[in-house]
């Protein structure tokens, strides 16, 4: 054995043979307090036998048969390597045809005449003996007659259609499938019900072999490799195992008790098969060893209770199955100790500012100290609300500031004893780079230089390098440093590039870039104006519970003076990312005084503006946390509303983060009776933003108050807001309802009002429900409702029908709802005039009488007592003649006048009356029939003369005669001249079809209102003096029924009737028969 350690060594070169070392060995280390042990370890000695001796025949087949050429090396330790090579050790070359198994085969799929030679020779190499063995060359002669027939794919190895296959967790799975066939299989492989792993799945050996390491439970399930070539497809399915040696879920740990506690030993490890836990004590098994009341065994726990300083032991727990085991070592160590501080005193600890602090405090005892850390001689503990204690005892301060500064203390306690050790921390402002350098463009053979400006900590001392390219700045005496400036003379090409300022100090590191371009001379540019560049520079001092002074270097103003700076703010403890506006100061200003709140972690940048614009922000401040103090304001918009009727809902809006002053902000709800004597009843409450008072009267006036405070105390007492708790439905009805009709559509009501006791609720208004008595269906009543706002006593309700029954009821209404009705009142309104009759038809006319038939009114507001009727005709030239007025019985809807004129229109208007006068009047139009004796002697006359020849000569002549004037006519139009016709027209324009002026004291033209049909004014002859066929004036089919005058309502016509409307189908008895034969002759005139 070693020297000073456990190593064993054993030398088999000068002691004996490997053979006789060939065993299990075990280390194990003692002393007072117990044993440990070291896994097993197995020596064997490596071997590497010869091949057996054999005679192998050469072997003779056909061109395209499948071939196997055999291995089987002799089994070595470890296992030997195999590969196929010729006499000339030159290695095999292999394919997709020719390839060479797991097992060390030679596999052919299908053999080639190249294929034939007598040195087929397998090789094994024993790489830990460093030798390597040869098998009998194989002699392989392939006839090359013609080749055989093409067949499917059959499986050389494995064979038979399904396989399984068992490997450990962890390893590598290797599946093999070598397919021969004609002609040469392809190799395919899928997983049943699963995916193959894309990262642990490997193909070897042309896609024959399928590896996946690294393997799991998880990949155990059936495998199927394919061969395929063109005559067909076979498959192949390896049900794969994966069984584990046993691996740790969880080791024992090391336990350090105190004399007393309790504690555990956990041994948990799995495997397939499930692992065996054997428990071991200092090397024993454990059930052997002396009994320990202090000690229990469950499983793969142990269980230690009020544990003794005999206690003290190494255990060992032993987790194995058939392919493999484990071995763990937890020493439990039962000690007494007060505590030690293992940290150096007043070690001294410097960070920057706005950056974590760690303060170390390594410690021992048993049982395992408490850590508290104190700040200053009389400092109170520090609590995890601002810093985080970790369980090693190091006290880390996320951000520290300058007030971080002073003497930390570390106090280690247990029930033995107690320690403590200070250490010191100082809290240095960051370096900074104030004035960087700047992006250059300048022509070859001038000078440049980068400015780097730092600022830092009095107390450090910065060192700043240069770079070019981050690479050292070339050796050449153009580069110069000056102070804060790198100066390059007689600049080149070669000198473009980036140039980086890197300052440093023993606690941190800032740099800054600027890249060198380098041009051909161009003539001066003009200036550029621009936004200013952004301040930089930024600094806190004269830091105060509520003020600050901020101070900053001004960018460049790019050609534009900065006429002023904004500063905004920034509170990264309630709205962190949010900017606020927080102070404006003149462009000359470079300092600024801001007011600042309680509570609030601060952090500001500033703005440039000149005549462009406004800059980018400039970089944020270091934070700055003011303390916290009590709130300065009291929630707003505090109401008292209830909900049900009993109970009183209090509502506010809270106060925002930047309001609250400090942490733990909280409300105190106060309320009472506004009529009471009782004392204010008050809850505290914290993150809402409504509080529901239950079990109140019904709509009592309440006095409320809602107050903010947080961990520092109080907000100024608040304002008393007065509420009311919820409403119920009113419980009376208006009283003393009455009516007064106005008139036929209108009516009064007035009640007395409701007495604010028995509202229970804010009153807002009265609501009138009426509706209309009906006869026919009462079960569907069409109720109206008017509300009127307010403490009103009175309504109208408009839009009444006349002649009607009227029911109607009041109710109150307060903010829940509306109360009972009233009794209802019934009330009549009195008779109006009616509607115009529903429907007027003219029917049987004759020579000399119309008999007219109408429905009575839809709506006759009353009691009919009669009709009037009236009428007038209508002659050829469109005038009105004398109106006739009839008086016809209300029982009447038929009505025949007689002694008319033939062949005459007439315009009729009826309408109804009752007692409160005549009501709207319902126009028609009709004519009588034509004599029928005139009529059939005309079309007599008419059908001889027709049949005449010599009429029938004489309509030739004339038409010929029109022919040859209308041509001579054209002729004479063309040359500009004037035909006599035309002068003689033009000489004496006919009056009557001259246009019709107001001022001349001539009707505008008629259109009547009720069917739109428009009349021409003056003669129906157009100016050109042509007449169409249905612009006959005497033409009977011009005038459809309901061409109507304009009446006013005592029945006075107002308009000429004059013109003609469009020409329109024949409506209901309006007559169809043709013109007269004289008007039609007058027509061509």
């Amino acid at each position: 054995m070693k020297a000073g350690s456990g190593t064993l060594i054993i030398n088999i070169m000068s002691e004996g043979k490997a053979e006789s070392y060939e065993g299990v060995y075990q280390c194990t280390a003692r002393n007072e307090r117990g044993a440990a042990i070291s896994n097993n370890i197995v020596v064997r000695p490596s071997r590497s036998p010869l091949w057996t001796k054999e005679k192998l025949e050469p072997i003779t087949l056909r061109n395209g048969q499948s071939l196997v050429l055999p291995c089987r090396p002799p089994i070595g330790l470890p296992p030997a390597i195999i590969f196929w090579m010729d006499n000339s050790f030159q290695r095999l070359p292999q394919s997709e045809r020719v390839s060479q198994g797991l097992n060390g085969d030679l596999y052919f799929s299908n053999v080639l005449p190249e294929d034939t030679r007598e040195d087929y020779i397998c090789y094994a190499r024993f790489n830990h003996t460093q030798t390597i063995q040869q098998k009998q060359p194989i002699s392989v002669k392939v006839l090359s007659a013609k080749s055989s027939r093409e067949r499917p794919p059959t499986f050389l190895t494995p064979e038979g259609s399904k396989s399984t296959k068992e490997e450990l967790r962890g390893n590598v799975l290797s599946l093999e499938c070598i397919a021969e066939g004609l002609p040469t299989p392809i190799i395919y492989w899928t997983k049943e019900d699963g995916i193959l792993p894309p990262n642990r799945t490997f193909y070897r050996n042309f896609k024959k072999t399928l590896q996946i390491t690294q393997v799991s439970e998880a990949d155990s399930g059936n495998y199927q490799c394919i061969a395929k070539n063109t005559l067909g497809t076979i498959h192949h399915t390896i049900s794969v195992t994966v069984k584990a040696a046993p691996y740790w879920i969880m080791a024992p740990q090391n336990l350090v008790l105190s004399p007393g506690e309790n504690g555990t030993l956990i041994c948990s490890a799995n495997g397939d098969p499930k692992p065996r836990i054997n428990w071991l004590m200092n090397g024993v098994p454990i059930e052997i060893t002396p009994d320990d009341p202090s000690r229990k065994i469950d499983g793969d726990i142990i269980i230690f209770s009020n544990v003794q300083e005999r206690s003290s032991a190494v255990y060992q727990c032993n987790a194995s199955n058939e392919y493999g085991y484990l071995l763990a070592n937890a020493f439990v160590n039962v000690l007494a100790e007060p505590p030690r501080i293992l940290t150096p005193e007043n070690t001294l600890y410097q960070v920057i500012a706005n950056r974590p602090a760690m303060l170390d405090c390594a410690f021992f005892g048993s049982p395992l100290p408490t850590i508290e850390w104190f700040k200053g001689a009389k400092g109170s503990a520090l609590h995890e609300d601002i810093y985080v204690l970790h369980e090693n005892g190091t006290l880390e301060i996320p951000v520290a500031q300058k007030d971080s500064t002073g003497t930390y203390t570390c106090v280690a306690r247990n029930k033995l004893g107690m320690a403590k050790n200070e250490v010191h921390l100082e809290v240095k402002d960051p370096t900074r780079i104030i004035k960087q350098p700047e992006y250059a463009v300048v022509q070859r053979g001038s000078t440049v230089s980068f400015e780097c400006k730092v600022k830092h900590d009095h107390t450090l001392v910065p060192t700043v390098t240069w770079l070019k390219d981050n690479n050292e700045l070339p050796n050449d005496e153009r580069f110069s440093v000056d102070g804060d400036q790198l100066v390059v003379t007689d600049v080149g090409d070669h000198d473009s590039g980036t140039y980086t300022c890197v300052a440093n100090t023993t606690l941190d590191m800032v740099s800054a870039s600027a890249v060198l371009s380098v041009v051909a001379p161009t003539p001066t540019p003009a200036p550029i104006y621009d936004v200013p560049n952004p301040p930089f520079d930024l600094e806190l001092t004269d830091q105060q519970d509520k003020s600050v002074q901020l101070s900053w270097t001004p960018g460049d103003d790019n050609n534009s003076p900065i006429t002023k700076f904004i500063i905004e703010y920034e509170d990264a403890m309630h709205e962190a990312g949010l900017w606020h506006h927080q102070a404006e100061v003149s462009g000359t200003q470079t300092t600024a005084e801001l007011k600042l709140s309680p509570f609030v972690n601060y952090s500001f940048r500033v703005l440039a503006v000149n005549s462009i614009g406004r800059s980018l922000p400039s970089e944020a401040s270091e934070q700055y946390l003011t303390k916290a103090a009590e709130p300065d304001n009291n929630p707003t918009a505090v109401e008292g509303l209830g909900s049900e009727p009993d109970n009183l809902v209090i509502t506010w809006k809270p106060l925002n983060g930047f309001e609250s002053n400090g942490p733990g902000l909280q409300y105190k709800v106060s309320w009472r009776q506004k009529d009471g004597d009782d004392e204010w009843t008050s809850v505290v409450v914290a993150n809402v933003s409504k509080y529901i008072v239950s079990g109140t009267p019904t709509f009592v006036p309440y006095l409320i108050k809602v107050q903010a405070l947080n961990d520092v105390g109080f907000a100024p007492e608040p304002a008393v807001v007065l509420g009311h708790s919820g409403e119920d439905l009113p419980m009376v009805a208006p009283g003393n309802v009455h009516v007064n009709v106005v008139n036929s559509t209108l009516a009064e009501v007035h009640w007395d009002p409701v007495p604010l006791k028995s509202i229970r609720g804010h009153l807002q208004g009265y609501r009138i429900y009426y509706w209309k008595a009906s006869q026919r269906n009462r079960r569907h009543l069409e109720k109206k409702i008017l509300t009127f706002q307010g403490s009103k006593t009175h309504g109208m309700l408009p839009g009444l029908e006349p002649f009607s029954h009227y029911t109607l009821n009041v109710r109150v209404v307060n903010g829940k709802g509306e109360g009972p009705a009233s009794p209802d009142r019934v009330f009549h309104t009195p008779e109006g005039v009616p509607s115009a009759p529903s429907s007027l038809k003219i029917v049987n006319p004759t020579l000399d009488s119309l008999t007219l038939e109408w429905d009575p009114p839809s709506h006759p507001n009353g009691i009919l007592t009669e009709y009037t009727l009236k009428y007038q005709p209508i002659n050829s030239t469109h005038e009105l003649g004398p109106l006739v007025d009839l008086k016809i019985p209300a029982n009447k809807t038929r009505w025949t006048l007689k002694n008319l004129n033939f062949s005459t229109r007439y315009k009729f208007y009826l309408s109804a009356h009752t007692a409160a006068g005549l009501g709207s009047q319902i126009t028609e139009e009709a004519m009588t029939t034509v004599d029928e004796g005139a009529g059939k002697a005309m079309a007599s006359r008419q059908v001889d003369i027709a049949t005449q020849g010599w009429f029938i000569g004489l309509m030739c002549a004339v038409a010929l005669l029109i022919l040859i004037l209308l041509i001579v006519c054209f002729i004479r139009r063309n040359k500009g001249g004037k035909y006599p016709v035309k002068e003689k027209e033009d000489a004496h324009a006919d009056p009557e079809i001259q246009p019709m002026k107001e001022d001349d004291g001539t009707f505008g033209e008629y259109s009547d209102a009720e069917d739109h049909k428009p009349l021409k004014k003056g003669s129906r002859t157009p100016s050109d003096r042509t007449v169409k066929k249905e612009d006959s004036d005497d033409s009977l089919v011009d005038y459809g029924e309901g061409v109507n005058g304009q009446f006013n309502e005592d029945g006075s016509f107002i308009g000429q009737y004059s013109g003609k409307k469009e020409k329109e189908p024949a409506e209901g008895n309006e007559s169809s028969e043709a013109p007269s034969p004289v008007n039609a002759m007058n027509s061509f005139v």
